[in-house]
């Protein structure tokens, strides 16, 4: 199952991880002090950081499946990153706002255009459809080997070399996946797509160069207008949503039906990522102003390096997740990934129900030990590995092969979506610059926040399994046509 290929690409995978989310821990700080942002706005961009890359999968989607092929797309996207990376370093060591807002803009773009592209060429290196989908949830673990280390290691790192040079490993980071990927070019290209193993037109690369600098544009202006932002995002999901109902409608029956399914996937991912955008969000904030002392009183961690015991938890959920549903399917066990979210929902429901207690039982000191958010990682980290792998393998498994990249993205637009929603849904629990933390505003704010979660939480594991049940019955009446039209085209 495994080989060089994907190797060197979980590689890279590793790499984007250690420096995407490196990134990611440390911009909450850089936004709040070195550049004088708000609780409020620094959510915001924060979550408009994590949720616009994905947003831009959909130019990915293009890029990749009409003009240049997933390999041209995923170098690209590489060097994007360490370009955007750089910018940062140089806006972290003047406090520039504008130069900073477009390094994340170029690599918020850079992970649109990875997005798509990468699962598409990972797939093509394994030698079967039943290898790639037991191999995806290990490469998920992967990158958060990579996110694991970035956001454990980014926040001590910052008091030893400051933001600028915090930001300038990123930079190594994405130059080195850059090279490995250029170093296996001839190997990669050889699996790759049509458009991959030929050369590319004049007008093409003017096409992808154009459409680059708008959404370049596009995204900068996001993040120095969010109010404004945060419109454009819900539009741009909204009408790739919609150009997907509009694929269904015109395809045939059986096409039509899959596409339906991915439509009600694209649905649940929504509901789902809004819950994970927390983490960067509220959580960070509440961790933040609560979280004290060493975990286990052995491990120092910083406040917003929290974040680091969700990749670490999803390490493990990777290979133990891939064990435990190739275990069953042997036995004869197979559940619907539309089950297996309703299953994620019912982790997620434990992960803030035990945020809730914790938050509704604080003491007058308002501190909550580090072991407490280590628990409600554990939790959240096993329903993200199996919404993050299995979602993407089903849509593959489904998409017609001309719009593979496209229906793709639809997982990407639903993290955007859900990434914008929850951070506006956080800003509820903002508080003002100098507010002094109490026990009865933790009580009162943060934990009816977090309670009312905890509630749509449960009622979204009836809706996922009503779903199940629904995709079930689609996917079966499509196989059942395609074997009647089968069966016809025989008979004539």
């Amino acid at each position: 199952m495994w080989n060089n290929l994907n190797k060197s690409m979980m590689f890279c995978q590793a790499m984007f991880g250690l420096s995407f989310y490196g990134v990611m821990v440390i911009l909450t700080r850089f936004f709040l002090e070195d550049l004088g942002y708000s609780e409020a706005d620094t959510m915001m961009v924060v979550g408009a950081f994590s949720s616009i890359g994905p947003l831009f999968s959909i130019a990915g989607g293009f890029v990749s499946d009409r003009l240049l092929g997933p390999y041209r797309s995923l170098t690209l996207a590489y060097g994007a990153f360490a370009t955007g990376y750089t910018l940062l370093v140089l806006g972290a060591s003047a406090t520039n706002v504008p130069m900073s807002l477009v390094g994340i803009a170029l690599a918020s773009y850079a992970r649109g255009l990875m997005s798509a592209s990468y699962p598409s060429l990972y797939k093509r290196t394994f030698a079967s459809k039943e290898d790639f989908e037991n191999g995806y949830p290990v490469n998920y673990s992967i990158n958060n080997v990579g996110a694991l280390l970035g956001q454990y290691l980014f926040p001590i790192l910052v008091l030893i070399v400051g933001f600028h040079g915090s930001f300038t490993v990123s930079v190594a980071m994405s130059v080195m996946a850059f090279i490995m990927l250029v170093a296996f070019n001839k190997q990669l290209v050889s699996v790759g797509t049509e458009l991959d193993q030929h050369s590319v037109s004049i007008k093409n690369w003017v096409l992808f160069s154009s459409l680059s600098l708008v959404m370049i544009a596009s995204v900068f202006f996001m993040f120095s207008n969010m109010e404004v932002g945060k419109n454009i995002i819900y539009s741009i999901g909204s009408l790739a949503i919609l150009y997907c109902f509009v694929l269904m409608l015109r395809a045939d029956k059986p096409n039509g039906l899959k596409i339906g399914t991915i439509l009600i996937m694209t649905a649940l991912t929504t509901c789902f990522f809004i819950y994970y955008g927390q983490v960067m969000t509220s959580m960070t904030i509440v961790t933040i102003n609560t979280m004290r002392g060493d975990l286990f009183n052995l491990i120092p961690i910083e406040p917003e390096a929290s974040m680091a015991m969700n990749p670490l938890w999803c390490i493990v959920a990777g290979p133990v997740i891939s064990l435990i549903f190739s275990k069953l399917e042997r036995h004869g066990i197979n559940f619907s990934t539309a089950t297996k979210i309703g299953f994620a929902f019912i982790l997620t429901a434990l992960a803030f129900g035990t945020l809730t207690g914790a938050v509704m039982n604080i003491g007058e000191d308002v501190i909550i030990r580090p072991e407490l958010f280590l628990v409600v990682h554990f939790f959240q980290a096993f329903a993200e590995v199996i919404v993050g792998s299995l979602v993407v393998a089903f849509i593959l498994s489904v998409a017609p092969k001309e719009i593979e990249g496209f229906c793709v993205s639809l997982f990407y637009v639903a993290m955007a979506l859900s990434g914008i929603l929850g951070a506006v849904f956080s800003t509820s629990i903002a508080l003002d610059k100098g507010q002094t933390i109490t026990q009865e505003i933790v009580q009162q704010v943060y934990g009816d926040y977090f309670f009312l979660l905890t509630a749509l939480a449960i009622l979204m594991v009836a809706i996922a399994f009503v779903s199940s049940f629904i995709i079930r019955k689609m996917l079966k009446a499509a196989d059942e046509y395609t074997d009647d039209n089968n069966l016809e085209e025989v008979r004539t």
